[in-house]
């Protein structure tokens, strides 16, 4: 058997078992393979196989590590709660405040210490699990 179909053999395992862990490092890795192949094709000494599949092994892995951070990045969003309404059931001394909201009771705090106080505020921001409320809609 030529000794590229070594490389191409072991290339497609590694893209078969990239289909079960669909990281992108193993398809990385079988395309560097692969291109070891070639260079076994082409009739290049396996000094230069191995160097160029190395090579672009590292710059392939390097490449689907960036591209898989940065997709498994969530985008940052808006809490869906800022703007409604709670429904204040007692202010504490220190401006914080238990207010019933979504069926169960939270902690609030005033976003600024002037805020005046209400019965009825509205929610501008979250602090932690902590309600960040207002008497209106900054």
């Amino acid at each position: 058997m030529d000794a590229y179909w070594g490389w191409w053999i072991v290339a497609a395992v590694l893209a078969g078992a990239e289909l079960v862990t669909n990281t992108f490092y193993l398809l990385a890795i079988a395309v560097a393979l692969a291109a070891g192949g070639v260079a076994a094709f082409l009739g290049l000494s396996s000094e230069w196989q191995w160097a160029l599949a190395v090579a672009l092994g590292i710059a392939l892995t390097f490449v689907a590590h960036r591209w898989r951070t940065r997709r498994l990045q969530p985008t940052p969003q808006e809490p869906a709660d800022i703007g409604n309404s709670v429904r204040v059931r007692h202010w504490n001394p220190d401006g914080s405040a238990r207010v019933d909201y979504r069926g169960t009771q939270w902690t609030a705090e005033l976003a600024t210490p002037d805020t005046p106080r209400g019965e009825s505020m509205v929610i501008v921001g979250m602090r932690g699990s902590h309600l960040v409320v207002a008497d209106r809609q900054a």
